[in-house]
């Protein structure tokens, strides 16, 4: 199966109308002709927690969120992809929780890293977990079992709770080998189209790294994982926030990649009314990649853009974005902040917001984003041009939530009236439509505080202008007739 170059929805199960059914009578509704490259729904699995991001399973489908018969209805009308966190599963699951009790006499013992595994003794080395790139202070959590009341160390690369929620699997037990491929094996069943193979940087744990994308080891499981994937007509898209040169491997090794670097050059871009960052990253830029403006976290800053700004002018730039009502998360580790101290990871917002809630900046950066080469996805907080959700910042205390709206489907309809929201669905409908988009990029070349983008294939070109003064978008295109024409985003 070949993933169409159309626009997709992210979403999560729940947050458009509260639940799978209700998400696809939405769809059908409203987006039949919008969302023809399918639909990525954030993890419907039972969870324990981080918003379904630790599953217990993936072979169910958390009830509150519906059933299996739920998603394949929607597969019926959009390719539908989801994610698989291949380096964890949760500490709730049946296969740690038998675990916990049983120790090594468990069937599932094998699934999990203990620290045995790495050192001979079971005994941590502080010199080695100093060189890991860490994303909770130490690497692992501690354990008692049942049965034995001995204490077991296992290790668990995220998760803020002590002992963690998300114990990593071990990919290099025959045992991960066939729980991964059951679950590949179930997508298949489900009709999923394709597996977003979430945390997979993480999944190689080798003494002396940083245990993060470990060369070359991480390309035997990757070929392990897309030979598994294609053998089921499944694709792959590997999700890995780090240097853009790592993401630049995968795509040389084949793989699909996420743009993690577009929605910071659109934003920076817009707000500092100057094309030539942006123009010079989208000549070179590799093509096969799914772009994004905003998603269920942030707009990427560290590591994803480590080397492509200025520390100085990114704090100017996130000192704006403050001022528009984001909230930032950042870096952990003293070691990966830059030498200045500037430790921004995400900048948490709406994107609708943080351009001002201006409708013409907005659609701007959404044309960029559709004229940037790749598979365009749009978030559904951005879909409806929603705004900071600053209170349910406070009643959660979790920074993320800020675009994490959850729409009654009262709220869906109200929104869809919005102009910018129409303004958006047609600007949608073009880039879904217009053949040229499978055919030749180019740059044209263009004032600093403008941008011309244009598509060519064959009898069909469309070129894209916007004036960064006033943020206005013209698109000039070939219609059926052979005339050119010029349409005002």
């Amino acid at each position: 199966m070949a993933v169409k170059n159309q626009v997709q929805l992210i979403t999560y199960p729940d947050s458009l109308g509260g639940d799978l059914k209700t998400l696809n009578q939405v769809l059908l509704k409203h987006f039949s002709d919008i969302f023809e490259g399918g639909v990525h729904i954030l993890p419907p699995f039972p969870s324990s927690g981080d918003r379904g991001f630790a599953p217990l399973t993936y072979l169910e489908i958390e009830p509150s969120f519906g059933t299996w018969e739920d998603i394949r209805q929607i597969g019926e009308n959009f390719d539908v992809l989801v994610d698989l966190m291949v380096n964890h599963i949760s500490r709730q699951s049946a296969y740690f929780q038998d675990f916990l009790q049983k120790g090594r006499k468990s069937e599932y013992a094998d699934l999990f890293i203990t620290l045995d595994k790495l050192w001979e003794d079971g005994q941590p080395v502080q010199e080695d977990i100093d060189k890991m790139f860490l994303r909770r202070p130490l690497p692992y959590s501690t354990f008692t079992i049942e049965e034995t009341g001995e204490e077991e160390k296992v290790w668990t690369t995220f998760g803020k709770t002590n002992p963690s929620e998300q114990i990593d699997l071990d990919i290099k037990s025959e045992k991960v080998k066939q729980l991964l491929t059951d679950f590949f094996v179930n997508f298949k069943k489900q009709n999923v189209k394709i597996v977003r193979l979430d945390a997979v940087g993480y999944v190689i744990k080798k003494l002396g790294t940083s245990c993060f994308f470990v060369e070359p080891e991480i390309y035997e499981f990757l070929d392990w994982v897309m030979e598994l994937a294609n053998s089921l007509d499944i694709e792959l898209l590997p999700e890995v926030h780090s240097h853009y040169s790592i993401q630049y491997k995968l795509a040389e090794h084949g793989c699909w990649i996420y743009d993690f670097i577009l929605p910071y050059r659109i934003l920076d871009t817009l707000i500092n009314k100057t094309s030539n960052e942006l123009l010079d990253y989208l000549k070179n830029r590799p093509h096969k990649q799914f772009t994004m403006l905003d998603c269920h976290d942030g707009i990427p800053v560290k590591p994803d853009m480590d080397d492509l700004i200025d520390t100085k002018e990114a704090r100017a730039l996130v000192d704006v974005c403050l001022e528009r009502g984001s909230n930032l998360s950042l870096i952990l580790s003293d070691e990966h902040k830059a030498e200045d101290g500037f430790d921004v990871h995400q900048i948490r917002c709406s994107y609708y917001s943080v351009l001002n809630c201006d409708d013409d900046a907005y659609l701007a950066a959404r044309a960029i984003q559709f004229f940037a080469p790749g598979v365009p996805q749009v978030y559904y907080v951005g879909l409806l041009a929603g705004e900071n959700d600053v209170e349910n910042v406070q009643k959660t205390g979790e920074g993320r939530e800020i675009n994490r709206h959850n729409f009654s489907f009262k709220e869906i309809e109200e929104s869809l009236d919005k102009k910018v929201v129409q303004r958006l669905l047609t600007l949608i409908r073009f880039r879904n439509e217009y053949a040229a988009f499978n055919g030749e990029f180019e740059v044209l070349e263009s004032a600093a505080d403008e941008i011309l983008l244009s598509w060519k294939k064959e009898e069909k070109h469309c070129t894209l202008y916007i004036n960064l003064q006033t943020n206005k978008s013209v698109i000039d295109y070939v219609n059926e007739s052979g005339d050119i024409v010029q349409y005002t985003v």
